[in-house]
C-alpha cells in the first residue's frame, strides 16, 4: 500500500478545503438562465432556439414504466471496435463490427453483421490490400470491407481518424443495409449522437495535419447519414441518438462569452442541465423516483474551432439530398435521472421534430424506455451484441502475423487504456 493513514487524512482536509470554497450561488440564477435558452446567438449566428415554450418537467418513474410503449416494435444500432492498432511498420488499423437489435427480438435480424477495417499508412508506397466492394461470409449473413485512408493524409491524430472511419463506416453502411426491412411503424435509435461528429469537425476545420476531407471514403460517410435520415424521414420512422455521455459545451460558452456572463461556473452544458434538472427536497432529492427533462431545443449550428457551421452533415460540402437543409439540424431535449445522477441527451434531425405531435410522441418514448430499464432496452441488447471484448481484441491483435505492435511502456504498464 503507497497511501498510509496519514496520507488519507490530509487529502480528506484538502478535499474538505476544496469543497467548501467551492459551493457557489449560481443555482438561484437557474429559472432564468433557462428562459435565457428561447433563442441563443453567437457572432449573428443562431446557436440555439427553443421548440415551443421553454420548460422543465418531470415524470414519476413507476407510473410511468406502467403505461405502454408508444411502438410496437424498436430498432437501435452499435458497433464494437477493437481499437486503433499501430505497428512498427507504421500501419494503422482499427476494426469494427456493427449489428443492429431489435424489441420483440428478431433473431435473423440480430444474425446480420458488418465488419469493416480501416487502415492507413504514411506512404504511397505501401500496398494495403482493400475490398472494391463487399465481401460477403456465413451464407450472406455477413458484410465485410478494408478501406484505406488516403496515404499523407494524416501526420497527427492518426488513431482517432482511423476509428472514426472505421466506426462511422461501419454504423453507416449497416444501417443502409438492413433499414429496407424495418417496420415503418417502429422506432429507430442510434447509439450516440445521430451525426459523425468527430469526423465533420475534421471536415470542417483547415489543417495541414489533418487532411481528412481530402479522403472519399470521409465524404461517403456523410452521405451515408445523409441517406439514413432520408429514408426514415421519408417512411415517417422516427429515429434518434441517444447520447450517453454529453460533452457538448457551447451553450455555457455562448452564455459566458456572448451574455456577460463570466461567473458561471460550469464549463460542459450537462453540468448546466443537471442543476437545471434536479429535484427539490419535496421530490426527495437524489432519492426521489422522478425523471426530469427539459423542452426540444433546435440547434442549427456549431462551434468548429473559430468557426461557427452547421450541425448538419451537408456542411460545405456537396451531397445528395431529398429535403430542405435545415431539416437535417440537430434538434435536441435532455433527460436527468436523479437516483441515478446521470444525464442523457437525445437528439433527432429537425425533419421529425418541428411536427409538436412527433416531439410530444419521442419524448414519450424516450421516458418509457428509460423508466423500464434506465437505457432503452434495445440499446441495451444491440451493445452486447456488437461489443468486442478485451479477450476478442488480444485474439484479433495476435492475427497480425509478421507485424510487430508499436508498444509503448503505459501499454506495458496499464494494458489498453481506450478499452471500452
Amino acid at each position: 500500500m503507497t497511501l498510509e493513514p496519514v496520507h488519507i487524512k490530509i487529502m480528506s482536509e484538502m478535499a474538505d478545503r476544496i469543497g467548501m470554497s467551492a459551493e457557489d450561488d449560481s443555482t438561484e440564477e437557474l429559472p432564468d438562465l433557462l428562459n435565457m435558452l428561447n433563442e441563443l446567438e453567437h457572432d449573428g449566428k443562431l446557436i440555439l432556439k427553443s421548440l415551443g415554450k421553454t420548460f422543465r418537467s418531470k415524470v414519476n418513474i413507476d407510473n410511468m414504466s406502467l403505461t405502454n410503449d408508444p411502438f410496437d416494435i424498436t430498432y437501435s444500432c452499435d458497433s464494437g471496435s477493437t481499437n486503433p492498432m499501430a505497428f512498427r511498420s507504421g500501419l494503422y488499423v482499427d476494426i469494427c463490427h456493427g449489428g443492429i437489435a431489435s424489441t420483440p427480438s428478431d433473431l435473423e435480424l440480430h444474425s446480420k453483421r458488418t465488419i469493416v477495417a480501416a487502415t492507413y499508412s504514411a506512404s504511397p508506397l505501401v500496398t494495403i490490400d482493400t475490398t472494391s466492394g463487399w465481401d460477403t461470409f456465413d451464407d450472406g449473413q455477413g458484410r465485410s470491407k478494408i478501406v484505406r485512408i488516403g496515404a499523407d493524409l494524416l501526420k497527427t491524430r492518426v488513431d482517432r481518424m482511423v476509428h472514426n472511419v472505421a466506426l462511422y463506416l461501419c454504423e453507416s453502411e449497416h444501417i443502409l443495409w438492413m433499414m429496407e426491412g424495418f417496420d415503418s411503424k417502429g422506432f429507430f435509435i442510434m447509439d450516440g449522437p445521430i451525426y459523425p461528429k468527430q469526423l465533420m469537425y475534421w471536415m470542417v476545420v483547415e489543417s495541414k495535419e489533418v487532411r481528412i476531407k481530402e479522403d472519399p471514403v470521409a465524404k461517403k460517410i456523410l452521405q451515408n447519414y445523409i441517406d439514413i435520415m432520408d429514408h426514415h424521414m421519408k417512411k415517417g420512422m422516427p429515429l434518434i441518438g441517444f447520447v450517453k455521455n454529453p460533452e457538448d459545451m457551447q451553450i455555457m460558452i455562448t452564455l459566458r462569452d456572448k451574455k456577460g456572463m463570466k461567473h458561471l461556473p460550469w464549463l460542459r452544458d450537462s453540468q448546466f442541465f443537471k442543476n437545471v434538472l434536479s429535484l427539490g427536497k419535496g421530490d426527495n432529492g437524489r432519492n426521489g423516483r422522478w425523471i426530469t427533462y427539459t423542452n426540444w431545443f433546435l440547434q442549427p449550428n456549431q462551434f468548429y474551432e473559430g468557426m461557427i457551421k452547421s450541425t448538419s452533415p451537408m456542411l460545405d460540402i456537396d451531397l445528395r439530398h431529398d429535403h430542405d437543409p435545415e431539416d437535417y439540424a440537430i434538434t435536441f431535449f435532455v433527460i436527468y435521472v436523479p437516483m441515478l445522477d446521470v444525464l442523457f441527451k437525445v437528439e433527432a434531425p429537425y425533419g421529425f421534430t418541428k411536427d409538436e405531435s412527433v416531439r410530444d410522441l419521442i419524448t414519450r418514448k424516450v421516458l418509457f424506455d428509460i423508466s423500464v430499464n434506465g437505457i432503452p432496452t434495445t440499446l441495451s441488447k444491440v451493445d452486447s451484441l456488437a461489443k468486442i471484448g478485451r479477450s476478442e481484441k488480444e485474439l484479433v491483435k495476435g492475427m497480425f502475423k509478421g507485424q510487430w505492435f508499436d508498444n509503448t511502456y503505459n501499454i506495458e504498464r496499464w494494458g489498453d487504456m481506450t478499452d471500452e
